[in-house]
Order: structure tokens, then C-alpha cells, then sequence
């Protein structure tokens, strides 16, 4: 054994510790940066330093002895060596997200914690009421919510950074589980006392009248409300988004003071709509926004549980 560093012998074969940390630690690292294409963004993903991940990187490329990315003008490509260790790396993450999962199942842990990643609008609307109630029902379960950008949640999955991912919309992939959980209607919100208030519903010709608050362009929310206005046959351009704002509860808040007029699940605003605070006027043609549960195609006993809760959560609300 060489001192100060552990070695394990099995069937004459000796591995030093620091080759199987660098399976995980460092080959986590590499497919951030591999799937991202960018040292900056694997960064922020890892909630690490740049240079940390530079570290990483490098410490693979001297262990193996090759250069794994080209780095020019300003631009992070895979070289043919670096797309080698990325479908490795790929395969060899999974499984050992799979070895996890199979030894908790063998040790009959079905207490537990279950991870769930999503993005900031899909938190505030579909999750508060889901949880709370599945907690009531399994109180031995400790849920984490992360969020994070909506593009990152199904590679978060497969690389098991979290256990349950909840995408807005409809998505397609071979390799994980995907559960369709709840499909809210959206609906149009005012403060009392606006024109808007006494109408039952409307459409968009309406609609494009008054100023609009809603999220930044390029958003889910607003890109899906673009493609309702123009499957009407209006110009979405000529809609007056008179304010962009960064969350769903501020946007209720900026109707509530009579900014303007906005489209929002009506999940997210069942507590104001009770108290009277806003009014609903449903859209004519209707929209609605889907949701999924993402996780892996084998999962632990508790992320089943939440599945399985999920399913009937849907079915009980008529979804």
C-alpha cells in the first residue's frame, strides 16, 4: 500500500481510491461539461468554480493521457477521444444510478428522501398542493425541492442529480419514465373592478385590447401563450406585454395593483380568487398546461410512492 492512500485488493486486481473517486466526482464533472459544452455552464450546474471544473477535467485528460476538448474561438468541442469517455460516461452513470437504487431496495429502505427538480413556475403552481398532501400521507418521507432551469431537468435525471424531475408539457424519451400527473386549465386573472371582471370568458381578440403582464420572452409561459394567440389567427406580436416579471407570484401581485391583466394556471391563484383579492375569466378556446413526472426507469420504493400518489392525485382532480 502506498502511504497516505487507500488501496483495495480484490481477486489480485488493486485499485487505489483515487481512481474510484474519479469514477464518480471527476466523471460527473466531464459529462456536465460534455452535455453542456460550456465550463461556465457545467459550473452553475454543479454549483462549483470554474476552475474547479477545469481541475476535474484535467486530472481525466493526465490520468488517461488525452486532450479531451478543443477549445477555440471562444468555443467547447468534444474531441474524438472526448466523445469516447462521453458515451462511457453516459452508461456508466446510468448504471450506477441503477446500483443505488437496487441496493436500497435489497436493504428494504423504504423510508427515505426523495429529490425533485423542477422549474420556479411549475413550484409555484402544481407542487405546493401535490406535496403537502403526499406528506400527509408519508410523513416518514422527507422531500427536496431543487430549482433549476427547465432545460436541465431531464439530464439531471439520467445523471441522478435528482430523483423525480416535473416538467411543464409534453416530453418523449427512451431511456427514462415518463407520467403524465395533471393538466391545469390557464385562465385569465384581473383585479375586481376591472372591464374584464363580469365576463364568463373570453378569447384572445379581447384579450389583445388590454396591457399583458407575464414572464420574459422565451419563456415556456410566454411562448406557449404566443402559439395560443396566433393559432387564432392574430399576430402574437401585436400583444402588449406592457410588463416582464420573473415569477408567477409577483406577476398575481402587479394584476392585484392594477398593472395590467395576466394568463396563469388557475392552480396558482386559488387562494387569491377565494379570498377575492382577483377574478378568473376562463379563455374561449380553452388552454391548458400539462405536466410529467421524469425519473429512471427503475426507481426506489419511495419515488414509486409519489408516482403512484401523483396518478391518483390526477384522477381524482378529473385530469
Amino acid at each position: 500500500m502506498d502511504t497516505g492512500r487507500a488501496c483495495y485488493t480484490f481477486a489480485n486486481v488493486r485499485f487505489k481510491s483515487n481512481r474510484l473517486t474519479m469514477a464518480d466526482r471527476r466523471l460527473r464533472v466531464f459529462y456536465t461539461v460534455a452535455r453542456l459544452l460550456s465550463f461556465t455552464r457545467a459550473a452553475e450546474a454543479l454549483h462549483m468554480t470554474q476552475p474547479a471544473v477545469t481541475f476535474q477535467v484535467r486530472q481525466i485528460e493526465s490520468h488517461f493521457d488525452v486532450r479531451l476538448f478543443d477549445r477555440a474561438h471562444n468555443r467547447v468541442t468534444l474531441t474524438e477521444p472526448g466523445r469516447r469517455v462521453y458515451e462511457y460516461a453516459e452508461r456508466i452513470l446510468g448504471l450506477y444510478a441503477e446500483m443505488e437504487i437496487s441496493l436500497k431496495e435489497l436493504n428494504r429502505n423504504i423510508n427515505g428522501t426523495v429529490t425533485l427538480g423542477t422549474s420556479d413556475s411549475v413550484a409555484e403552481s402544481l407542487l405546493p398542493t401535490l406535496l403537502r398532501d403526499f406528506k400527509r400521507e408519508r410523513p416518514d418521507v422527507n422531500l427536496r425541492l431543487k430549482i433549476v432551469a427547465a432545460d436541465e431537468i431531464v439530464h439531471m435525471v439520467k445523471s441522478s442529480a435528482i430523483d423525480v424531475g416535473v416538467v411543464d408539457g409534453a416530453i418523449v424519451h427512451d431511456a427514462l419514465k415518463i407520467q403524465r400527473c395533471h393538466v391545469d386549465q390557464m385562465v385569465i386573472i384581473v383585479q375586481p373592478g376591472h372591464p374584464l371582471a363580469g365576463h364568463e370568458r373570453i378569447g384572445p381578440q379581447v384579450l389583445a385590447r388590454y396591457p399583458l403582464i407575464g414572464r420574459e420572452a422565451g419563456s415556456r409561459a410566454r411562448t406557449m401563450i404566443s402559439e395560443y394567440v396566433a393559432a387564432s389567427g392574430m399576430d402574437a406580436h401585436g400583444l402588449d406585454w406592457s410588463l416582464e416579471l420573473g415569477s408567477v407570484e409577483a406577476i398575481k401581485g402587479a394584476v392585484e395593483a392594477g398593472m395590467g391583466v395576466a394568463i396563469v394556471p388557475r392552480m396558482c391563484v386559488a387562494r387569491e380568487t377565494e379570498l377575492g383579492s382577483l377574478i378568473c375569466v376562463e379563455l374561449d378556446p380553452p388552454l391548458t398546461r400539462s405536466f410529467s413526472f421524469v425519473c429512471q426507469q427503475t426507481q426506489a420504493r419511495t419515488v414509486a410512492d409519489l408516482l403512484a400518489f401523483a396518478h391518483g392525485y390526477a384522477a381524482n382532480n378529473g385530469q
